[in-house]
């Protein structure tokens, strides 16, 4: 068995072999703690107290590590923002000794990176500690995912030993990590587990040797992005879900030798590989059965991998994307296997190289039909090659470094330190920049050789103070950071802040070479900055529309990363600085580039740009709009160029976001452009229309989630015919009323007559398909959200507005026209036969039908004729928050329909692109779920034959049996889809400014 002929554990070489000074860090040395470091005394206290103290003094910083063996016997809690780092001739162990209680069942951490430290402990006055990062670090807005906890007593976190209540990493745990440190499971101990890591940008692993022995695994629950990593024995690796905000993890240059079970075990974490080696192990990556990922592997290699090297899940749902290219095997001579039907890809040899394997939804060319399916491509070897070079370089030996506080810099955020830095510059090619904020008030100029290392990109700043008077006024670009055009530079660990009173700023211009390399660098401004005073800032004013400081302009400087005729390695960069025009602009260069886990957010008109540029690669872009912000804010750009590579793209809109936007990457005059597992998604009512958009040739994808498209350049196909087994002969589809600001909501009444809302002006519409006319029903201040009708003629409307709103009217009544509706009052959940429920359509998890079907809703509201009524959950009824925002199913669906007699009841999942069918129980309750597509989206509609019309990009129909028999194509977005008309034979098709409606069979 694969896992057994593991090779032996290697040491490797410390990184960091000498203490690099820093007047800020705490070193855990005899002098300080009661530490001893033999690995035979009990230093978890002392560790424990050195961590303690930095968040206790600075709320952010190092923990310097000297060689030694540190046993430990219990979790070790690394706060938010605060780096581990190991240094000495030899890298420091962290040591779990043999039979260490605690750690024999379930979870055991020996190390848990936490969000927050617990109530009650001291926190520093200035504010700088992560306890201050959750929420208002990501605005209330959040991410794709959780909400407001109460506040309440927590229960124990599993895997904490002793059993603790602690808090775990999370969306907004910055800046935390470990380097230079290796881990060791001694025997005995089988439910030990390295490092707990579920934390979010700029939190890295590093330089570390994982001997995982008798343990579980090294990692769980990781997030972000490491380097250098290699695990030895072990059941897994790595075990993982979600990263804790939901983008991908990424990891570079590592290897695995002789896990039990599987070098990584996940779902759902964007694993992102690149330069990794797996060896002697069963499986190199296995998805959890009924999970998804977004599973990229780049120029890595497998050796004696007895089973499947890949064993993919959910593998009939466009959700599932996964793509290797360049990968050597050898001794593997299964390649990848699908979970379900078993299907597997077995090799051509017993050496032989993979030059690509897509599975999942696949695009060869824009225009060309979306299917399904595997490609795979591989080829005989007479031997492996040599291996390649690492994705990011060596830095040059320590005993190089030249410390700047040495050279006058004072770092102390007042004095000027911008002609000490220069001169420290010009006269040594490696400095080191030990933390502080390093005041700047003109261009820093490298040379050709020139390499700048710090140690934490919060800690180790450099600050142009606000309204710098080389950076006022219209102006050319005047960089804070200059490289010299094709350079050999390095810059790593360091933070560049251009404020926001400095609109000539460009906080860094890159002109170096193919073998330059930024990594670990942060471009402050926006989420998760301190001033230069240390001081915790806010960045928005009380409605979240702007800074506080007015004279703070948002979108008033040029890019904050603009990398201009040059190129080289850009690696854990977050570059989310609001002031700034982009995160990353890429101009006017052949020079190759490649990007490794970049986060650009909250910029206001464009996150990434590409403009006359070729031969690059991004990894692991990750962007988000949030609110207030970005609502018109265009994710990546690309014109004018040539051979790019964009694959584990996540492209995000905040759950609170209102304005609708057509797409999240634009291309114009650009060819041999690959895509590669495309995630693109919004919790908010207003995703992106589509995915891409080629406004050359007039081409667009809708699909939000994809394996692979290229666009070579060629104009593409037109749009398939309309269905003929469902369109009525010589129908076509027709815009009955464009100019809305974001439709849905529809209902028909009994005459056949669409009603709709138009929920940003609070406006409720009626189309009139006999008059082919358009009214205005009602626009009373209420946030109207989606409609029903009672046998009456009643309208019935969930409303946002207060805490379980809903109302009804007669529309042209004069009691309507002059305001006065009948207010309903929710009522316990009833069995009511002969009465008809309305329920929602469209869900963004499956979580919530799912516990409807197992446990009904608890309220019901009921229409005033007593023949109609609408279930909903308790979070509706009490007006509960998801980070800010309303999220009951009957406000956060585009839609509500009621169950179509001797038929199946359909509904729609957003998030995981699935439509299930069910049956309904006298008190509004689902029951016999079952999966009816794989495919899933906004609305879904059935016309009296029982065909299955799903918006999922365009209008995919399907007979009863599930199977797709065509669709329609329509030239925006449909998010509500309902039958109405004469005899209920028009199909009404809404968009977010149009609606549409094409007569069915």
């Amino acid at each position: 068995m694969a896992g057994q002929a593991a090779t032996e554990s290697p040491t490797s070489a410390s990184f960091y072999p000498v203490r690099l000074d820093d007047p800020e860090a705490v070193d855990l040395t005899p002098a300080n703690f009661p530490v001893h470091g033999d690995g035979v005394a009990d230093d978890s206290a002392a560790l424990q107290q050195a961590i303690d103290k930095v968040a206790e003094t600075h709320g952010e910083g190092i923990v310097f590590v000297p060689s030694g063996r540190y046993r430990i016997t219990r979790t070790i809690y690394v706060w938010g923002s605060v780096r581990v780092i190991g240094y000495g001739s030899t890298r420091p162990v962290i040591v779990l000794g043999a039979n260490t209680p605690g750690f024999q069942q379930g979870l055991g951490y020996m190390v848990f990176f936490s969000g927050g430290r617990p109530a009650g402990a001291r926190r520093n006055a200035r504010g700088r500690g992560a306890a201050g990062r959750g929420l208002a670090g990501r605005g209330f807005a959040g991410r794709r995912g959780g909400g407001l906890a109460a506040r309440g007593p927590r229960p124990p976190f599993p895997g904490t030993v002793p059993p603790t209540a602690a808090q775990d990493a999370g969306a907004g745990t910055f800046y935390s990590a470990m380097s230079n440190i290796d881990l060791e499971i001694g025997a005995g101990n089988p439910a030990a587990v390295g490092i707990r890591f579920h934390v979010a940008q700029h939190s890295f692993l590093s330089h570390m040797d994982f001997h995982i022995g008798s343990g579980l695994a090294a990692l769980k629950d990781i997030g972000n992005e490491s380097e250098d990593l290699h695990f030895f024995g072990g059941q897994y690796g790595i075990i993982t879900g979600q990263t804790s905000p939901g983008w991908q993890y990424t990891l570079l240059d590592s290897s695995f030798d002789g896990q039990r079970v599987a070098a990584i075990q996940e779902h759902a974490a964007g694993m992102t590989l690149v330069h990794d080696q797996f060896a002697n192990v069963p499986t190199a990556v296995a998805i959890d059965p009924g999970y998804q990922d977004e599973l990229w592997i780049e120029n890595s290699r497998f050796e004696n991998i007895s089973g499947p090297a890949l064993i993919i899940s959910n593998e009939d749902n466009p959700t599932t994307e996964i793509n290797v290219v360049n990968a050597v095997c050898r001794q593997t001579p299964v390649f990848a296997r699908l979970r379900a039907s078993g299907q597997q890809f077995a090799a051509p040899a017993s050496t032989y190289r993979v030059s690509s394997f897509t599975h999942g939804l696949i695009m060869a060319d824009l225009g060309a039909p979306a299917s399904l399916q595997t490609d795979f491509h591989a080829r005989a070897m007479a031997a492996l090659p040599p291996a390649t070079a690492p994705a990011i370089r060596t830095l040059p030996a320590p005993d190089t470094w030249v410390n700047i506080r040495t050279l006058g810099t004072k770092g102390d955020g007042t004095t000027d330190d911008t002609a000490a830095i220069q001169k420290a510059i010009d006269s040594h090619a490696t400095l080191y920049v030990p933390s502080g904020h390093y005041i700047v008030t003109g261009t820093i100029k490298l040379k050709p050789d020139t390499v700048l290392i710090g140690l934490d990109p919060s800690t180790a700043q450099f600050d142009l103070p606000d309204s710098t008077p080389g950076f006022q006024g219209p102006g050319n670009p005047q960089p804070l950071l200059a490289t010299p055009l094709g350079g050999d530079n390095i810059v790593t660990g360091i933070g560049l802040y251009t404020n926001g009173i400095n609109p000539r700023a460009v906080a860094a211009l890159w002109r170096s070479g193919a073998d330059s390399l930024m990594d670990d660098v942060r471009f402050l401004g926006g989420h998760g900055t301190n001033a230069i005073d240390g001081s915790r800032l806010n960045p928005y004013n009380n409605t979240h529309t702007a800074d506080p400081d007015s004279r703070r302009k948002w979108d008033s400087q040029y890019p904050s990363l603009w990398i201009n005729g040059g190129g080289g390695t850009f690696a854990d960069i977050w570059t989310p600085s609001t002031f700034a025009q982009a995160g990353m602009m890429v101009s006017n260069t052949a020079v190759p580039g490649h990007v490794y886990e970049l986060s650009s957010e909250h910029h206001v008109r464009n996150e990434i740009i590409l403009r006359h540029v070729s031969h690059w690669t991004i990894d692991a872009l990750q962007t988000e709009e949030e609110w207030g912000e970005g609502p018109f804010a265009l994710p990546l750009e690309i014109d004018d160029s040539s051979d790019i590579t964009v694959a584990n793209l996540h492209s995000y809109r905040v759950i609170a976001s209102y304005q609708p936007f057509p797409e999240a990457i634009r291309v114009a005059r650009s060819r041999d452009i690959h895509f590669r597992n495309i995630h693109i998604n919004s919790n908010s009512k207003v995703d992106f229309d589509s995915a891409v958009v080629d406004t050359s040739l007039q081409a667009r994808v809708r699909y939000t989630e994809f394996a692979a498209l290229n666009i070579t350049g060629q104009t593409p196909a037109p749009p398939p015919p309309l269905p003929a087994a469902v369109v009525a002969p010589g129908a076509k589809l027709d815009k009955l009323q464009g100019g809305f600001f974001s439709i849905s909501g529809g209902a028909a009444d009994s005459q056949g007559r669409l009603y709709f809302i138009d929920s940003h002006w609070q406006r409720i519409y009626r189309w009139s398909p006999a008059t082919h006319d358009l009214a205005l029903i009602s626009d009373a201040p209420l946030q109207p959200a989606n409609l029903a009708f009672d046998r009456a003629g009643d309208l019935l409307v969930t409303s946002y507005d207060g805490d379980g709103t809903v109302y009804s009217f007669r529309p042209g009544s004069t009691a309507a026209a002059s305001g006065n509706f009948t207010w309903l009052k929710p009522q316990p959940t009833a069995n009511r036969p002969g009465m008809t429920p309305y329920l929602a359509l469209s869900y963004w998890g499956s979580q919530n039908f799912v516990a409807q079907e197992a446990k009904p809703d608890p309220y019901q509201y009921v229409a005033p004729d007593g023949t109609t009524f609408i279930p909903v959950g308790a979070d509706f009824v009490s007006g509960a928050l998801s980070w800010g925002v309303k999220m009951a199913d009957v406000l956060h669906a585009f839609g509500l329909a009621k169950p179509l007699a001797g038929h199946p009841f359909y509904l729609t999942e957003e998030n995981e692109h699935k439509t299930f069918s069910a049956q309904v129980a006298p008190n509004g309750a689902f029951t016999g779920l079952k999966l009816f597509a794989e495919r899933g989206g906004e609305s879904v509609a059935q016309d009296s034959a029982g065909n299955v019309y799903i918006a999922a990009g365009d209008v995919l129909v399907y007979n009863p049996a599930g199977q797709q028999i065509g669709m329609i194509a329509v030239p925006e977005r449909p998010v509500d889809l309902v039958f109405g008309g004469a005899g209920g034979k028009t199909l009404f098709i809404l968009t977010h400014h149009t609606l549409y409606a094409v007569q069915m069979r």
